[in-house]
């Protein structure tokens, strides 16, 4: 096991090699992800039929572009990037549709030419997905600070991203919220209570 003072009696262990080895291999398979979305967008962009998707995907394309470039920095240097993690805000109000109604059963595609706006949504709302899960998962195992802080901030990120896509699919059909009876709603929502302090704990 090496730690930064049995590395450099001098105390000047490069911040770039300030990294445990299931922060590297974690922040490796990250940095794959990262790329294969980006890769999608490339590919996809130009099977899109609907402006409104081809405005979101050229929107998180380039803020996706950029998040990759700081994490990239950070992991290499050690150090801060050239700039903070920025934040994702989507440009779309949150209404969600709830309900049901039934249609043709989903099934995979067959041939390329079946490819339309549900199928590119749905990869893109997957890619976010997996982001999301693949930065948790890293962060957690991160022993440099920044790398650590750079990855638990684009967590949010993907998820808001996440979110306005499948704001999107929803409102476009393609993705379907159903809801609870509202008797069951109702036992849900109150199937919890208040904690009170531990008599052990202090105030």
């Amino acid at each position: 096991m090496y730690t930064q003072s049995s590395q450099s009696q001098d105390n000047q262990m490069p911040l770039s090699t300030n990294h445990g080895a299931h922060e590297l291999l974690d922040v490796h398979e990250v940095l794959s992800a990262m790329i294969g979305g980006l890769n999608q967008y490339v590919l996809l962009r130009d099977q899109v039929q609907d402006s409104e998707l081809l405005s979101i995907m050229d929107r998180q394309y380039a803020f996706m572009l950029d998040e990759y470039n700081i994490t990239v920095e950070a992991f290499k240097t050690g150090h801060d990037p050239k700039h903070p993690t920025r934040t994702y805000n989507m440009n779309m109000g949150n209404d969600t549709i709830y309900g049901l109604k039934p249609g043709e059963p989903k099934k995979p595609i067959t041939s390329a030419s079946e490819i339309n706006d549900g199928i590119i949504s749905g990869f893109l709302l997957s890619c976010h997905k997996a982001g999301a899960t693949g930065k948790t998962g890293a962060a957690l195992e991160s022993t440099n600070p920044v790398v650590r802080r750079v990855l638990q901030d684009s967590v949010p990120n993907c998820i808001e991203m996440a979110y306005e896509i499948s704001l999107y699919q929803n409102k476009k059909g393609y993705y379907q919220v159903p809801q609870l009876s509202p008797q069951d709603m109702s036992a849900m929502l109150n199937m919890y209570g208040k904690a009170d302090q531990a008599k052990n704990m202090p105030n």
